[in-house]
């Protein structure tokens, strides 16, 4: 993937919880995705994140890429240095930046021709949404091929 822009404004804020921000980056990951990356990394200087380590499935770099960068103050993720094996092609994954007025059900619709799909894009961001009902402008989800 390389370098993923953000909107720096938007998203969780996380920062200033007492801990430095790759701290708290760092903190988050372990939290949401365990055990799923090892020897993990994060370095953060002037709203640009590094990932370093390994994730055990594309699928896993992909939520970590996400999490971080879906936290306010970031601007860039920049994800070389965390490997991942590589997903077959079919499973490509196409991101999408939430719009105003935008949810799920409404991008499930675009996406797949069918409103209902929504729970699909909800699991795929399981990790980033907690609710999904709430989501924001300018958050960037996963959205996952169906077959």
């Amino acid at each position: 993937m390389g370098v993923i822009d953000f909107l720096k404004n938007v998203g969780a804020s996380i920062f200033g919880k007492g801990e430095d921000e790759a701290t708290s980056i760092t903190n988050l990951l372990n939290t949401e995705l365990p055990g799923q990356i090892t020897n993990l990394r994060v370095e953060f200087k002037d709203g640009v994140v590094d990932l370093f380590g390994q994730a055990e499935s594309q699928a896993v770099k992909e939520k970590a890429v996400l999490l971080a960068g879906n936290i306010k103050g970031v601007e860039k993720v920049n994800d070389i240095y965390l490997t991942a094996p590589a997903a077959p092609p079919a499973e490509e994954t196409v991101y999408y930046e939430v719009k105003p007025g935008d949810s799920l059900s409404k991008i499930a619709k675009h996406f797949y021709g069918n409103a209902m799909k929504y729970p699909v894009i909800f699991e795929a961001n399981r990790e980033v949404i907690k609710n999904p009902d709430l989501i924001y402008p300018g958050q960037k989800l996963r959205i996952p091929k169906i077959i």
